[in-house]
């Protein structure tokens, strides 16, 4: 296998470095790179430990990205510039995520379907409890549809075709837990009043 690995042309590495750069390889929809991507995974992790980047792939999720190597702060090596940029999320948008997370959780504790499917207004209800009664529906709504194309656009839900008369849908993408881990949920309790005192005003960016 090494010597296959070996006698493999660099430009076979070349869509896969270009796209992880880019985001993420799921399993699902990009099967050929993902393939691709098992065989040749030790090269493209050689390939981009020069950039002060590293491989996190998870199999039995169905994904991969690149992220920085962790670096100390008194780590004596010559510092890399950063290439995977580190994007601020709003306070919407995190609560968001975390919702949507605790909800992975236990949708995976039930030992149902691999994906979980929610549409626009479920995810409403979730975060409704954190409201004050008299929110306004349609600006509420209108928010939280802006924060999920947000959260679209990071790679964490994916939208799907609505069926007749149907709100829009959203998966669910797997990759979240990797992002909102189990350390970070075990806190969630715990921001929950200063979530609580945010949301009592309209959760603009």
């Amino acid at each position: 296998m090494e010597q296959e690995q070996a006698n493999t042309p660099n430009s076979d590495l070349s869509p896969l470095v270009i796209t992880l750069l880019k985001g993420v390889i799921y399993q699902d929809t990009e099967a050929s790179l993902w393939n691709a991507l098992l065989k040749l995974q030790a090269r493209v992790r050689d390939t981009i430990a020069v950039l002060g980047l590293e491989l996190v792939l998870d199999e039995a999720e169905g994904y991969a990205f690149l992220r920085a190597h962790p670096v100390s702060e008194d780590d004596a090596a010559p510092k890399i510039p950063r290439l995977m940029a580190r994007r601020p999320l709003s306070f919407p948008v995190s609560l968001l995520l975390a919702l949507l997370r605790e909800k992975l959780a236990e949708f995976d504790a039930s030992g149902g379907d691999t994906r979980l499917v929610l549409n626009r207004d479920d995810i409403v209800e979730l975060v409704r409890v954190f409201l004050p009664e008299n929110s306004n529906e349609t600006r509420l709504i209108d928010q939280i549809e802006t924060h999920l194309n947000k959260i679209v656009e990071l790679g964490f839900l994916r939208k799907l075709k609505p069926g007749a008369n149907q709100t829009m849908v959203y998966e669910v993408r797997r990759i979240l837990k990797a992002f909102v881990d189990a350390q970070w949920l075990a806190e969630f309790d715990a921001r929950l009043a200063a979530y609580q005192a945010q949301l009592g005003k309209p959760i603009d960016d």
